[in-house]
């Protein structure tokens, strides 16, 4: 495994090094788009050289091994008895599905979380990106509390809203609902609202971030097109769709592919907020599960790559449903 794994690395190294020939040849010939001399090309790519050494060491070759992995049956503890299955780990994943097992449950968790949370958590941004962009005394001070939950760890914040939403009278929610008369109620442990208190948590808690992206947006739109509008007798919402979304475009679009493949890789949430629970387990929870916990790593690494594909023709779908016209 160490020698492939210097192999795989002396490739990477060896594709690195042809661009840097290629480049200082170049660069000798003054046949760069811009002009550099030897001396900066030389001095560029020895300052690159830590970063993408890094880059292959745990980045590119966990990825090479996880894609040789997807098809084998390698089990972490008997690593020297891995044997080629070629395509048995996406069969076991296609009957899994069939016969309504855990990967049925954690796609349709998954997809589920995907289509609520995204509009959810642009939504809220973009809320609060319009409140904070007003020129009011204090906002600075509500732009920093509306950020704070992004800094906090999530491991922190599930804990946090598991004391919150907690069952029994021990939960902060439930002793107010006591005190008022009602039945405590199991929030985190009723199939049919757990997954979507999960969503609630996961949108407040990221939309911080996409608030301060949809607000630099904001900055770049040019007031004299809201004055024009009002000249031309546009009220709160024709100014709004025909003035703000326009300019938010490239922004938008950005938030979006950022938000889905976030959302599509959720796993600490339901993972501390509810446990293994059949109603709450998601495709990179399970792929955790299988991986960690049971040690297949091989059927974890088929789950990984059938998840790198949908999200990435997805995501390529986004990028070109969203593209901007010339």
């Amino acid at each position: 495994m160490i020698l492939t794994s210097v192999a795989i690395i002396g490739v990477f190294l060896l594709i690195f090094a042809v661009f840097v020939v290629k480049d200082l040849v170049f660069s000798k010939k003054g046949l760069l788009l811009k002009r550099f001399s030897f001396r900066e090309t030389l001095c560029s790519y020895l300052m690159l050289l830590p970063a993408f050494a890094l880059i292959c060491v745990f980045v590119l070759l966990p990825i090479i091994y996880s894609l040789g992995y997807a098809f084998t049956d390698y089990y972490l503890l008997t690593p020297n008895q891995t044997k080629f299955v070629f395509l048995d780990n996406f069969k076991d994943i296609v009957t899994n599905i069939q016969n309504k097992g855990d990967m049925y449950n954690a796609i349709i968790n998954t997809a589920k979380f995907v289509v609520f949370v995204v509009p959810l958590q642009i939504g809220m941004a973009l809320g609060l990106a319009l409140l904070v962009n007003k020129k009011l005394r204090g906002m600075g001070v509500f732009k920093v509390l509306y950020f704070a939950p992004v800094v906090i760890s999530l491991t922190v914040t599930s804990f946090l809203w598991v004391r919150i939403l907690g069952g029994g009278e021990s939960g902060l929610l439930n002793s107010f609902l006591v005190k008022l008369g009602a039945k405590p109620v199991s929030f985190l442990y009723e199939p049919q609202q757990a997954m979507y208190w999960i969503i609630l948590v996961s949108a407040w808690q990221g939309c911080g971030y996409q608030m301060l992206i949809l607000l630099s947006g904001l900055k770049g739109i040019d007031n004299t097109l809201y004055e024009a509008a009002e000249l031309d007798g546009a009220n709160v919402f024709v100014k709004f769709s025909s003035v703000t979304m326009p300019g938010l475009r490239s922004v938008t679009t950005f938030v979006i592919i950022t938000v889905f493949i976030g959302a599509c890789k959720i796993m600490v949430q339901p993972m501390l907020m509810t446990g293994k629970q059949s109603f709450t387990i998601t495709l990179n929870y399970l792929m955790y599960i299988e991986g960690y916990t049971y040690r297949w790593v091989g059927y974890s690494s088929a789950i990984a790559l059938l998840m790198t594909i949908v999200i990435g023709a997805i995501t390529f779908l986004q990028r070109y449903l969203l593209k901007e016209e010339d």
